[in-house]
């Protein structure tokens, strides 16, 4: 599986980060499509979860609904996908075999419904669904726990109706809509906020710079270095690019928690 013309397009255009925001609104209107299929419920993008330590956790999508919340971890990777539940990294190959590493999602995701669990201090069911693009292909994804899916997303409505018929109801309508309340305030974290919660990763990928070799171009062999979305309702949001950009534009997506 080669990278079409549109993700080549993506990839010269934009940077990594608007492509992750464009995978997460497709993500949404996927979920507008359950909603008019028959199970109700209400989408919110990019939540900022407080942590007990004054952090935050990004979570891309949820959908709340009458059975619980969907928390979705939404990846836009092009080519074939490698991974195991337990494995700290996966792993996205393209046919020259050119690879980009990641931070397990299912591990990521995990996280997020951590956060997100005990800031609703109730006993709400949450279902963890990683939702990987179309355009790639799972050729070797290894899940063994039973409330977790890896799906692409054309499967999105299939995995939603099969949770949603197995899951005993959870919330009425007021109680639907009470959540929806709570959890977008969540999405207008101020510009200090989001500051502080990059730079965390910053930090946090800085300190990885330092003990991983991988760190190199796998398209040109020069240095991956830390860069940051300058413009646009994306800015300050961090990737590793190439250092011969504008050269080689290769990018790598800084996986958040």
């Amino acid at each position: 599986m080669s990278k079409g013309l549109l993700d080549v397009l993506l990839d010269s255009i934009f940077d990594a980060d608007w492509v992750g925001r464009r995978g997460e609104k497709l993500t949404e209107r996927e979920l507008n499509l359950v909603r008019l299929l028959g199970r109700k419920g209400q989408v919110l993008r990019n939540i900022y979860v407080p942590k007990d330590n004054g952090e935050t956790s990004e979570i891309d999508v949820v959908f709340i609904t009458q059975k619980g919340i969907f928390v979705i971890e939404s990846k836009n990777y092009s080519g074939w996908i490698f991974g195991d539940e337990k494995d700290t990294y996966w792993t996205a190959m393209l046919p020259n075999r050119e690879k980009n590493r990641f931070y397990n999602p299912i591990k990521q995701n995990r996280t997020h419904i951590k956060w997100l669990g005990q800031y609703l201090g109730e006993d709400i069911p949450l279902f963890s669904i990683v939702v990987f693009s179309e355009r790639c292909e799972l050729k070797k994804v290894t899940v063994e726990s039973s409330d977790i899916r890896v799906i692409k997303r054309d499967r999105l409505y299939a995995a939603v109706r099969d949770i949603w018929d197995h899951a005993n109801d959870a919330a009425d309508e007021t109680k639907v809509e009470a959540l929806y309340d709570m959890l977008e305030e969540l999405t207008h974290a101020d510009q200090a906020v989001k500051a502080a919660h990059i730079e965390r990763i910053h930090k946090k990928y800085n300190r990885t710079e330092q003990q991983d070799t991988s760190l190199i171009c796998p398209r040109c062999g020069s240095a991956l270095v830390f860069r940051q979305a300058k413009k646009g309702v994306n800015a300050g949001r961090g990737f590793y690019g190439c250092s011969k950009y504008p050269k080689c534009r290769y990018i790598r997506n800084i996986e958040e928690t």
